[in-house]
């Protein structure tokens, strides 16, 4: 049997802005395949974390390995390169465009003679399909159809495909239920679930302990700035994650981070 690897790992990572401390030293992994839950506080440093690995906060100092090489995430076309897409809160979609046209937003396909380009809408739409399919969410959602009109869900479908069409192997959701409804977060969590099972990293910001425990491989509790506890999510329970959150339950001293 083979052992998962770790695909991302952070070792002692800091970050200040003017003279608050946002991460104090963080050490976390990430297995490939897994799909791993921040869980945190607000200011526990979830948001400053999950922005140093898309590339919108570059560390002070600190160590940051993918797929097993040391590099270094100045910007967020940098991550992409790499192959991790982060899909936050606001999705990044735009509501006056199709599917397809969200889709290739920036990486539309062309044809035509030298100097006289147009879109290959054609190919566009027979790729969004396929894109579509690829997530299991083809029979619900259009390629034709205007993000304007769509659900929730939907939404977070399409932005989820999108990341993945582009070669993600890491893909971070930040909150990715939490304007949700009942169903449409059941979709999201099917959703992530196929993720996983095509050996895509996940790694999720989420408060919905009932959401962590149902979906989480591993779980990463952050506080103050710190990593202060990794936990199999099999081997843990909801009122466990609450007192690591609230510091009922002391795992690690200041300056420090839990390992796996």
């Amino acid at each position: 049997m083979t052992t998962p690897q770790q695909i991302l790992t952070v070792r002692d990572v800091r970050k200040s802005f003017g003279g608050v401390a946002a991460l104090k030293g963080v050490t976390v992994s990430f297995t490939q395949g897994e799909i791993t839950a921040l869980i945190g506080d607000n200011g526990a440093g979830k948001s400053t974390l999950v922005k140093c690995l898309a590339g919108l906060h570059v560390p002070d100092s600190g160590q940051i390995t993918f797929d097993g090489h040391e590099v270094a995430i100045s910007d967020p076309r940098r991550a992409r390169a790499l192959g991790i897409e982060t899909v936050y809160q606001d999705l990044a979609l735009l509501d006056e465009l199709t599917v397809t046209e969200n889709l290739f937003l920036s990486r539309e396909p062309q044809r035509g003679l030298p100097g006289l380009k147009l879109l290959d809408r054609r190919a566009m739409k027979r790729q969004a399909r396929e894109m579509l399919a690829q997530i299991g969410a083809a029979d619900r959602i259009s390629v034709d159809g205007l993000i304007r009109w769509m659900s929730g869900g939907q939404r977070q479908a399409v932005a989820i495909c999108r990341a993945v069409a582009w070669g993600a192997k890491v893909i971070i959701l930040d909150e990715p239920t939490a304007a949700l409804g009942v169903n449409e977060s059941a979709e999201v969590h099917q959703l992530i679930r196929r993720l996983k099972a095509q050996g895509i990293t996940v790694i999720f910001v989420s408060h919905n302990f009932e959401e962590i425990m149902a979906l989480a491989d591993h779980i990463w509790v952050m506080r103050q700035g710190m990593a202060i506890a990794g936990r199999r999510a099999a081997e843990t329970s909801g009122t466990e994650l609450v007192g690591l959150l609230t510091g009922a339950t002391s795992e690690a001293v200041e300056g420090t981070s839990a390992t796996p």
